[in-house]
C-alpha cells in the first residue's frame, strides 16, 4: 500500500489549535504524509492562545514542509491530485458558510474547492460557537454534499454555550480512514 498524503487545513478557531496540532501529530505517527495549510487569518493572527509565528514554526517543524497560506498556493491541490484527502481542522462557522454557499476567498476554501472538483474527499472537523444557530443550515447542507465528511462532534458546553459544537479531535484518525473509504464515521453526533 502506498503512503497517503493528507492536506491539513486550519481555520481561525484559535482555542482548538493545539488539539488540531495533536491530531496532525497522531496522523503523522500513523504513517500519513501531511501537507499543512492555513487560512490567511489563522496564519497571521496573534491571540491569547498563542503567537501566529509560533504555531507556524511548530507545524512546519512537525510536517517538514512550509505551510501553504494563499489561494494561489492551494489551487493546484486538486488538479495535480497532490492530496488523497483534505482535512479541515478546525473548521469554523465562517468557513462552513463559505463552503455551503460556494464562496472561495481563502487558502482553505480554495483547497476544499480544488479537491472537490476532482472528487477527492474532504473531512470537516467543526469548532464553532454558532453551529446550532446561524451555522446549522450550512452544516445540514454540507452533511448532504457528496465527498464531504465530518469528524464526529458534540456540544462542548451546553450550559454556557448552547449553540456551540466541537468535533472530537481524538477521532481524527478514524474519521480520516473512513473518509478515505468513502464512508462517514458514525455516529456523527455524539452525546
Amino acid at each position: 500500500m502506498t503512503q497517503k498524503t493528507l492536506g491539513f487545513a486550519m481555520c481561525g478557531s484559535f482555542c482548538t489549535f493545539q488539539r488540531a496540532i495533536d491530531g496532525m501529530r497522531e496522523l503523522l505517527k500513523r504513517g500519513y504524509r501531511v501537507l499543512p495549510i492555513m487560512s490567511e487569518t489563522a496564519a497571521g493572527t496573534d491571540t491569547r492562545f498563542g503567537r501566529a509565528a509560533d504555531f507556524l514554526w511548530q507545524i512546519e517543524d512537525l510536517c517538514g514542509c512550509r505551510v501553504l497560506r494563499t489561494i494561489l498556493e492551494t489551487e493546484p491541490l486538486g488538479p495535480k491530485k497532490l492530496v488523497d484527502l483534505l482535512v479541515v481542522a478546525p473548521c469554523t462557522g465562517n468557513t462552513l458558510g463559505k463552503l455551503a454557499n460556494g464562496i472561495t476567498d481563502t487558502a482553505v476554501t480554495m483547497a476544499v474547492k480544488s479537491n472537490l472538483r476532482v472528487q477527492r474527499p474532504v473531512l470537516l472537523t467543526l469548532a464553532t460557537n454558532d453551529a446550532l444557530a446561524a451555522s446549522a443550515q450550512n452544516i445540514g447542507r454540507l452533511l448532504n454534499t457528496k465527498h464531504i465528511y465530518f469528524t464526529p462532534f458534540s456540544q462542548d458546553d451546553p450550559e454556557k454555550k448552547p449553540s456551540s459544537l466541537v468535533a472530537d479531535f481524538t477521532l481524527l484518525p478514524e474519521a480520516v480512514e473512513a473518509a478515505l473509504l468513502g464512508r462517514q464515521l458514525q455516529p456523527v453526533l455524539r452525546g
